[in-house]
């Protein structure tokens, strides 16, 4: 992925039909012998086996793979060839994101050299996400419309099978990882903008998605631009919650986190669903 500097359900199954009643032999009809009968369901079978083993033998053996199997495939390659202004945008805009279905607009600060994982995440996260491994990690920061928050918008793209995703998935699910303040992403600080003192101290809120459609793990972390230290973070799920009225709830925290990741994560996805369909042409 090139980089810019910026600012700096399966088929129902078939009802029963019970078969149709013998019928009984013709008068004056003579009965098929019963040696005549099994040469000719010998080669039948013969004949379809044949046909089968040709099917294979002329398309190399291997079975067509299926639209998601092809789209979970492209995932793991995309981040090569979507242009970093489609997969994320210099704007974006929602009419009902913010608290209480408030409009929210974000400018993006800033997109990191595409890398590895090294040092991206806490060592509880990280070992966390060890499991699916690490093929790429995309980033970019924003700002909201004031400049008052910051959010990092992350994808994780890892390197594992649908199998390997659906059970990190399920880990993250049944122990709730993605609740944990310990496992909070870190942020990226594009020098020279609003975000540039946005630290691991500074983190707020966040908001983290393991899909198995995709290989890929989309993740985001909001907090003050003004480098403010000392707020209780809480994830974004807690703080976009009627009522609530954390520091992070009120100042719509959550709400950047959680709109911001879903955005980019449908950003791409339609690109490698898109992308399978044009490959399969």
């Amino acid at each position: 992925m090139s980089t810019d500097a910026d600012a700096m359900a399966p088929p129902a199954a078939p009802r029963y039909a019970p078969p149709p009643p013998e019928t009984p032999p013709t008068v004056g009809r003579t009965a098929r012998r019963p040696g005549v009968a099994a040469a000719v369901c010998l080669f039948a079978g013969l004949g379809l086996i044949a046909g089968s083993v040709a099917g294979t033998w002329l398309t190399g053996g291997t079975p067509e793979r299926s639209a998601a199997e092809a789209a979970y495939e492209r995932g793991g390659t995309l981040w090569r060839e979507v242009p970093v202004d489609e997969l994320f945008p210099r704007g974006i805009h929602s009419d009902a994101a913010g608290p209480g279905g408030a409009r929210r607009d974000w400018t993006r600060l800033g997109v990191a050299p595409d890398a590895g994982c090294a040092d991206a995440f806490d060592p509880p996260l990280d070992r966390a996400l060890a499991p699916a491994g690490c093929k790429r990690l995309l980033r970019a920061t924003y700002a909201d419309v004031t400049s008052s928050s910051v959010t990092t918008v992350g994808l994780l793209v890892t390197d594992t099978d649908a199998r390997g995703m659906r059970a990190l998935r399920e880990r993250f699910a049944r122990e709730r990882l993605d609740e944990r303040a310990d496992l909070m992403p870190r942020p990226y600080a594009p020098p020279g903008t609003v975000a540039a003192r946005f630290g691991d101290a500074q983190r707020a809120s966040w908001h983290i998605d393991v899909l198995t459609d995709i290989p890929v793990v989309v993740y985001s972390v909001t907090g003050f631009a003004d480098a403010r230290t000392g707020t209780t973070p809480q994830p974004a799920a807690r703080a976009v919650a009627p009522g609530a009225s954390t520091v992070p709830a009120q100042a719509g925290l959550g709400h950047d986190a959680r709109a911001l990741a879903e955005e980019v994560e449908r950003i791409f996805r339609d690109a490698s669903r898109k992308t399978a369909r044009e490959d399969g042409r």
